[in-house]
């Protein structure tokens, strides 16, 4: 068998999240109907991670096997771009050495958050309108702490059974674009429900109901209840996720 990574983004709007789950839609679900359409065969796909139900991917990654070579990368995102629904879409397809895993090869993940300072009827899916004023530097000043942690219990969504709640962050900051917040954050692996959770207890920073050393706090006590509220999921992108060259098969 021959294994191809899949490049891909959603609109997570419509669904539960990617994993397939009974008696609701996933984008896993509607993207193996595709596969196995275009294969003519059934065909499983395994995600870089999971995405909870209404949060978006502007960038993911997916494997599948096949039993002979795809000529034309090209030519098969295009026709399976055709049967996909229009809230996903494919952009490119990629051979990797035989093994090559999209979740547990991945060596980086980044997510991004965007918060609407004001009511906008057109991004109501894809931010989180917040319009109390906020303090962008004291929440880059807490951000920034969050490189000196490797235990993010107090982020983790209860009873998610993790083998270990340790992550290295490596980027997380707050900017302004086209008038949103944006917080980018990036890590080599991130805790079930951990993005949104963090958002959250920065909003309340933001807010000035937390300080930078109530914000450490929060992280040292190992525990979820003295954490924020989660940030609702439509504000929520994945937006990239980076493999070992070595990963890739060569033309």
């Amino acid at each position: 068998m021959l294994r191809y990574f899949l490049e891909l983004a959603y609109d997570g709007t419509a669904y539960n999240g990617w994993q397939i789950q009974p008696y609701s839609p996933s984008v896993q679900e509607a993207l193996q109907r595709g596969l196995s359409t275009i294969l003519r065969t059934p065909t499983e796909v395994v995600g870089a991670g999971r995405t909870d139900t209404g949060v978006h991917a502007s960038f993911y990654v997916a494997h599948f096997d096949v039993e002979r070579p795809i000529d034309s990368a090209a030519d098969f995102c295009y026709h399976l771009n055709a049967v996909l629904p229009p809230d996903i879409a494919v952009s490119a397809l990629r051979r990797v050495r035989e093994g090559a895993h999209a979740r547990f090869d991945a060596r980086l993940r980044e997510y991004r958050y965007y918060v609407s300072p004001r009511k906008n009827p057109f991004t109501r899916d894809r931010a989180y309108t917040l319009t109390y004023p906020l303090d962008g530097a004291a929440m880059n000043e807490a951000a920034a702490e969050l490189l000196r942690y490797e235990d993010f219990t107090s982020f983790a969504k209860l009873h998610s059974n993790n083998r270990t709640n340790r992550c290295q962050v490596v980027r997380a900051q707050w900017e302004q674009q086209e008038g949103l917040w944006v917080f980018t954050i990036a890590a080599d692996r991130f805790l079930r429900n951990m993005v949104r959770a963090i958002v959250g207890t920065l909003l309340d920073v933001g807010r000035g109901k937390l300080s930078r050393e109530d914000f450490c706090r929060v992280i040292e006590g190992g525990d979820r209840r003295l954490a924020g509220t989660s940030a609702p999921p439509q504000g929520l992108f994945l937006s990239r996720v980076e493999y070992p060259d070595d990963i890739y098969e060569t033309e």
